[in-house]
């Protein structure tokens, strides 16, 4: 059994005893419980129970939740620290509480009145509440600028009608964050709301699971909204207009996670490279002293770095509030990239083995591909990139 993690109250940060403590049991749990059983999470399509149990256990469901809703407090410096364990593994292992903890767990956090965070988080972070994302429809991705899904006033209450794809934890999940339309964007605000919709209420129905390219276990359904009734307690922040904001602020702090987890599977995909160069032979001679080899090893390590690095500037840059913007994008479009490229490198050493389906770096090269897609694609992040420069420049030239 892996140690349970467990931190005694405190105000709003966990010390770095603490925290390294919970690093350590992370490390732990995956280098030794999940790791030797990456098979079977991909031959059975998902994580099994005593993995889930002991995640909740050590409180894995909600570690970005606060102490006062029964979360351990991490902040996104510390997050990204355990995302590098997380993302060493099978992803679908981070899968399975990362809503709790990231874009649905976090609208929450940021935006919901105490009433919705009492009634909903300490059962988010105790694993006993699975929160779902429920942001992209077809023909509306990571920009909530297009939704089609409405909701409109019914006395005291809305009514909510449209349907969501791709939507992560859909099959478990016990609770939708949804996001609707309440009006057509206009000079008071964007008129996107976000509800608190629970998975049982009358209307809500959830797909088949998607037959994915990869990340076996970790599943993703469409969901449809049928006149789906729920009260005006149900509005997020109690405000139409804060949909938008709590989506993309929501995001961009999901963008540096994502950025770690790439960087987690990427040293994954460098470790395997590296061991299998080092004991494979070919014409009786190890693979790793071929110079062509070597090559391919120093482009995952410099990649590894640099994105590890970057992590962790962005990670600070979010936490003190100076970049929450430019910072996430720049690290998930690099990371999320450069695992792509260090997962090809891999498969590329480990020869034909690395087209085998038993071998990790194909599981890897198959999983990261992912990562340039959800949060907002590699081309959304260059737009808000390199427009959030261009902005920055025209707002110091005319103050």
């Amino acid at each position: 059994m892996a140690e349970s993690v467990t931190t005694s109250p405190s105000p709003e940060t966990v010390s770095d005893a603490d925290f390294a403590d919970i690093l350590a049991a992370t490390k732990q749990f995956i280098r030794t419980q999940v790791v030797p059983r990456e098979l079977e999470i991909m031959s059975t399509d998902r994580v099994p129970d005593d993995l889930r149990d002991q995640a909740k256990k050590m409180g894995l469901f909600g570690y970005a939740i606060p102490q006062e809703w029964g979360g351990l407090g991490l902040n996104l410096v510390q997050d990204v620290e355990l995302a590098f364990e997380f993302g060493y593994t099978s992803l679908a292992l981070r899968s399975m509480f990362g809503t709790n903890n990231g874009i649905a767990g976090q609208v929450l956090v940021g935006f919901g009145t105490d009433e919705q965070k009492t009634r909903w988080l300490e059962g988010i972070a105790s694993g006993a509440v699975v929160a779902s994302f429920a942001l992209t429809e077809p023909g509306a991705g990571s920009n909530p600028a297009g939704l089609r899904t409405k909701a409109v006033r019914d006395g005291d209450g809305w009514v909510i009608t449209g349907q969501k794809q791709y939507i992560t934890n859909a099959p478990d999940a016990d609770l939708f964050i949804v996001f609707a339309r309440t009006r057509p964007a206009d000079d008071d605000g964007p008129g996107i709301a976000v509800f608190l919709v629970p998975a049982d209420a009358a209307g809500v129905t959830v797909g088949a699971k998607d037959s994915k390219m990869g990340q076996e276990g970790a599943w993703t359904a469409d969901v449809n909204f049928d006149e789906v009734r729920v009260g005006n307690d149900t509005l997020i922040g109690g405000s139409e207009d804060i949909g938008y904001r709590a989506a993309m602020t929501s995001l961009a702090r999901g963008r540096v996670h994502i950025a770690a987890l790439a960087v987690g599977s990427a040293q994954r995909a460098l470790d395997e490279s590296v061991s299998y160069a080092a004991t494979a032979t070919q014409g009786g001679t190890p693979i790793g002293s071929f110079q062509l080899v070597q090559a391919m090893l120093a482009d995952q390590q410099t990649g590894v770095m640099a994105g590890r690095a970057m992590v962790r500037e962005a990670a600070r840059l979010w936490v003190t509030g100076e970049d929450r913007r430019i910072a996430p994008s720049s690290a998930k479009l690099f990371c999320t990239e450069m695992a792509g490229k260090v997962a090809d490198l891999a498969v590329q050493i480990h020869g034909g083995s690395g087209y085998m389906r038993d071998v990790p770096v194909e599981r890897i090269y198959r999983e990261v591909r992912l990562l340039r897609l959800y949060e907002g694609t590699s081309e959304i992040q260059r737009l808000i990139i390199g427009g959030g420069l261009v902005k920055n420049a025209q707002r110091q030239m005319t103050s």
